[in-house]
């Protein structure tokens, strides 16, 4: 079973040299620790930056350099900062390569909740939802089930959608999973993980063909 740091490494195996990504909140902040070092990528925060570097070293942090979750960041050489209008225009203008997200349900077609628990205090809906409506490739980064032990991969979402048919794969503390059109495909099972707990953990229609390998992380 992986924890947070691990389900990042398994995610950073996904980016590709050249690609354009953007971080959501949560997990997916820390897959810029874990990219390969032999591949450019450049990572674009909605907040205004283009070119995040991995987190900083304690003492080494800059309150002035964060990325849309607030935490403190580092940039890398040629990096730019620029306004939210101009962070939009790059997202909605579809020159993202990859966006990994968090959220709290994905439905086996794919859709997808991360924005809000009704009945609890949100600032408001933030960038998720003209990512989710402009990726190409959206993975995302979550627990399987949540602390009650309850599915967070169902057939249909309980709670208000971010997206629609959007989320391409998923990576959890148990497996990794593609969506397609017939539901979720198990491709990987985390180390130690048996395909029976997976099976146990997902309410949603799970597919499972032939030998599942163990993550390579």
């Amino acid at each position: 079973m992986l924890d947070k740091t691990g389900i990042a490494k398994r995610i950073a195996q996904e980016v590709q040299d050249g690609y354009y990504v953007n971080l959501g909140i949560g997990i997916p902040t820390l897959v810029a620790n874990y990219v390969r070092d032999d591949i450019q990528v450049e990572f674009q925060s909605e907040n205004g930056v283009l070119g995040m570097g991995p987190f900083p070293f304690e003492g080494e942090e800059d309150a002035d350099i964060i990325n849309a979750g607030k935490q403190t960041i580092t940039t890398l050489p040629g990096a730019s900062f620029f306004d939210s209008a101009l962070s939009f225009s790059m997202i909605r203008g579809q020159h993202v390569d990859l966006t990994i997200l968090g959220a709290m349900e994905v439905a086996q077609n794919g859709d997808i909740a991360n924005w809000k628990i009704p009945g609890r205090m949100v600032k408001g809906m933030g960038g998720a939802m003209d990512l989710v409506s402009s990726a190409e490739n959206i993975i995302v980064a979550m627990m399987h089930t949540n602390k009650h032990g309850d599915s967070k991969l169902l057939k249909q979402c309980s709670l208000p959608l971010t997206g629609v048919g959007c989320v391409k794969k998923i990576v959890t503390n148990l497996a990794v999973l593609e969506v397609t059109e017939q539901g979720f495909k198990l491709l990987e099972r985390a180390p130690g993980v048996s395909v029976d707990q997976i099976i146990e953990a997902t309410e949603g229609k799970l597919i499972v063909v032939g030998n599942i390998p163990e993550m390579n992380i």
